[in-house]
């Protein structure tokens, strides 16, 4: 019997999403079951278990169970590390099993072949692991930060998963590093650790891991090959008036001045704007729609979260925002110290770099209701990719 344990248990901070990464859509299925769809294939695979955060347990359970799982499988609670995750998982693997595989469940493009490569190293030498020649030179530095060596390019290899192991030998490795207290961030170190040899498999660049936002979009592309994508545009506007007594909010920025926007949430005209051209991009109607002002959930709420809240809209439709352009209509307090933080801001809640973003403001001259300090206006366009 061969088992697979799917490692997906990790927060994906540097994704920028408000979920577990491996929940993200990719193409026509979350990134996941992308994953775990390759062991499906595998008729050398058997069963396999995959390991998350012990509050997302049910709903991997209710995923699996839409995706119809054809093989026997096991969802589960991981550790606060990734090492003590996959030994929960090595607790519920089946006592005949032959070999363990653990697998990433944020790479979703392993090849069959691969897979299979793997299996076979493994039964002949008790571990064996998917790797690629290193392209780049690499330096160890020193605590200064200055180069301390250069280690032959020729020896080193980036390590990939899917892993496999004797189920014994994973075992007396994971046995070993409890009794030592010995942390490692790959299975195959701690297997190192107790004198058994791994063997290389070599594996392929395109294996990647998904851990920001560029890898998603890579991942779809290669994936998304040959399949019709469409750019989409949509445009926003809003208009607030001004008042005393209210903070002025711009692009999630507290901006100095003697007068802030009115409305049922921090009232920030600028993000209004910007979540109306994502919606509209999608074609999925409005901020009135999604957070209504008879809602009293809104009412003071902050623009910045809820333009999250619309990146994971726009991502739960398969929507990926490509860039966005937005100027602020206002007389005063002049805006061009505060623009950047403004980019910064909308960049990194909607996780993208801050050159996919451009906040601009201009006056009417004096003209107009924006001219006479009445209110603000702001005009927004985006993209996205579906």
């Amino acid at each position: 019997m061969i088992s697979v344990i799917i490692a997906a248990a990790g927060q994906g901070k540097r994704m920028g999403a408000s979920i577990n990464k491996v929940f993200l859509p990719l193409l026509d299925k979350p990134v996941l079951l992308h994953s775990v769809a390759v062991f499906l294939a595998c008729p050398q695979v058997d069963h396999f278990i995959v390991v998350v955060a012990p509050d997302e347990v049910e709903q991997v359970k209710g995923m699996l169970e839409q995706a119809a799982c054809s093989k026997p499988y096991q969802v589960v609670a991981g550790g606060s590390e990734r090492q003590y995750s996959i030994a929960n998982a090595l607790e519920a693997v089946p006592a005949d099993s032959e070999l363990v595989l653990v697998h990433d469940g944020a790479r979703p493009l392993i090849e069959q072949a691969v897979v299979n490569e793997v299996i076979a190293e493994a039964r002949k030498h008790g571990a064996a692991i998917v790797a690629v020649p290193v392209k780049d030179t690499i330096k160890t530095v020193d605590d200064s930060g200055f180069v301390s060596a250069t280690p032959s390019r020729s020896t080193l290899w980036a390590i990939q998963t899917p892993q496999a192991f004797s189920y014994p030998l994973l075992r007396d490795a994971y046995e070993y590093a409890r009794q030592e207290n010995l942390l490692a961030t790959d299975d195959a170190a701690l297997v190192e650790a107790i004198g058994a040899k791994v063997k290389i498999v070599a594996g392929s660049y395109t294996n990647l891991k998904i851990t920001t936002p560029e890898d998603l979009r890579f991942a779809t592309e290669i994936l998304g090959q040959g399949c019709e994508r469409m750019v989409r545009f949509g445009m926003g506007y809003d208009v607030h008036k001004l008042v005393e007594g209210r903070k002025l909010i711009l692009g999630g920025v507290e901006v100095p001045h003697s007068h802030g926007l009115l409305g049922h949430s921090d009232a920030d005209v600028l993000l209004h704007a910007i979540k109306d051209a994502l919606l509209g991009a999608a074609a999925l109607g409005d901020i009135g729609r999604h957070f209504p002002d008879s809602d009293a959930q809104y009412k003071g709420a902050s623009s910045l979260m809820l333009l999250g809240k619309v990146g994971e809209i726009l991502q739960s439709h398969g929507y990926q925002v490509n860039n966005i352009d937005a100027t602020v209509v206002a007389e005063k307090p002049k805006l061009a110290p505060f623009i950047p933080e403004m980019n910064a801001n909308i960049a990194k809640v909607l996780g993208l770099k801050e050159n996919q973003v451009n906040v601009k403001a201009t006056t009417t001259e004096g003209l107009g209701f924006t001219g006479q300090k009445e209110g603000m206006a702001a005009y927004a366009v985006a993209s996205v990719t579906c």
